[in-house]
């Protein structure tokens, strides 16, 4: 396991970087608590000149301040004012490309995980929203600039891979004010793959 660097995350191509990341795992370090989970399902979004993008025409607020920071920081902010969102800011400085993480399965600290949620077993809606992905794994907007590599949220590759088969791309969700860009296949998601036994046998 080797946790993502810097070179991963300022690469250009937010699309692919967003399809990449599914199969990694996203962990975190609250209070002392470590809780994993791999990540199952992203959305990208491309700056500028994405209308779905907070920084849309390179528009530059306190909320979105860190999205223009060089890739490899978490960008957190909150949503309909209940749901802390994660977000992976990629690209290079002053270029606020940002993906999404919208689903994951939780492989570590489950206990914990089931605790934040209220759950009293894993289902489908334990992370299976970027909401509760964030309470599963503790996140929230305290935690908005913090250095993935460096701070208390973190992403491995555990050796994950899926084949084109396994992989779906959509639009991406509740979006639609948009317009044309709404329709863009920037969602990715994992279908027909058993991710807990791809979990025990790794193939890079």
């Amino acid at each position: 396991m080797a946790k993502l660097g810097k070179e991963f995350y300022e690469r250009k191509d937010v699309v692919k970087l967003a399809r990449e990341l599914l199969g990694k795992k996203l962990c975190t370090n609250i209070n002392g608590i470590y809780t994993a989970g791999i990540i199952t399902e992203t959305e990208a979004y491309a700056g500028e000149n994405d209308k779905a993008s907070h920084a849309y025409n390179n528009r530059r607020t306190p909320r979105n301040e860190f999205m223009f920071h060089a890739g490899g920081i978490a960008y957190v902010y909150l949503c309909y004012g209940l749901h802390h969102l994660f977000n992976v800011v990629t690209n290079a400085k002053d270029v606020p490309h940002a993906v999404l993480i919208r689903a994951i399965k939780p492989v570590d600290g489950i206990e914990e995980i089931l605790l934040r949620r209220n759950h009293t077993k894993l289902a489908k809606n334990t992370a299976g929203g970027p909401g509760t992905v964030s309470q599963a794994l503790g996140i929230s907007t305290k935690l908005n600039g913090t250095d993935l590599n460096e701070g208390n949220i973190w992403i491995e590759d555990v050796g994950i891979s899926f084949t084109k088969k396994e992989i779906t791309a959509t639009p991406r969700i509740g979006v639609d004010y948009a317009g044309e860009d709404a329709k863009l296949p920037y969602r990715f998601l994992v279908k027909d793959a058993d991710v807990t036994e791809k979990l025990k046998n790794p193939k890079h």
